[in-house]
């Protein structure tokens, strides 16, 4: 036979499940710009139009504005362009010095060989093979997945992917206001 929870505990529950949704509300509440980094299908177009539309953030081009990054892939490829975008400074350059340097020759070919290195062997990051339905908002500063949903596109159409793009940011409103 099934048991009953206790009627305190399951209003507990509700509190909590409530406190829960109005944490990540306060969250999202919080990111007020969202750069679009480039999606299968040209849903990041859709995602724009529809964003701004509707006044759920504002879309900046430049992505050192933004608060936020909506991407439809996380992991290395995101991480690679993650880095590409948000690098630190460039540390300033070294003092001119004298051209006859020996030593000069042999630091160059260490930093090219050190550049050939970092880039060499990294597949190019390409939206052919993205997650087909996954969208992400990423905090910029502390890189957490701040939400996310799978929303697939059924139809690669301009009025489908319009179609999504809109369920995409109806349940992101949804999701930012803190209604159940």
């Amino acid at each position: 036979m099934i048991e009953m929870m206790p009627k305190w505990l399951s209003a507990l529950t509700l509190l909590g499940a409530v406190a829960v949704l109005q944490a990540d509300s306060a969250v999202l509440q919080q990111v007020q710009t969202v750069y679009l980094l480039p999606m299968g299908y040209g849903l990041d177009q859709y995602l724009a139009n529809r964003l701004t539309a509707e006044g759920v953030f504002h879309v900046v081009t430049d992505p050192k504005r933004a608060d936020a990054v909506l991407t439809d892939n996380i992991g290395a490829g995101f991480e690679r362009k993650f880095e590409e975008l948000y690098a630190p400074p460039a540390p300033p350059p070294p003092p001119a010095s004298n051209d006859d340097d020996p030593n000069k020759s042999k630091e160059m070919d260490a930093e090219f060989l050190a550049g050939l290195k970092r880039s060499g062997g990294q597949p190019p990051v390409s939206s052919f093979s993205r997650g087909k339905g996954n969208v992400f908002l990423v905090d910029v500063k502390t890189r957490t997945v701040l939400w996310s949903l799978f929303e697939q596109t059924k139809k690669i159409l301009p009025e489908e992917l319009d179609r999504t793009s809109g369920r995409i940011v109806q349940r992101l409103k949804k999701d930012r206001s803190g209604k159940p």
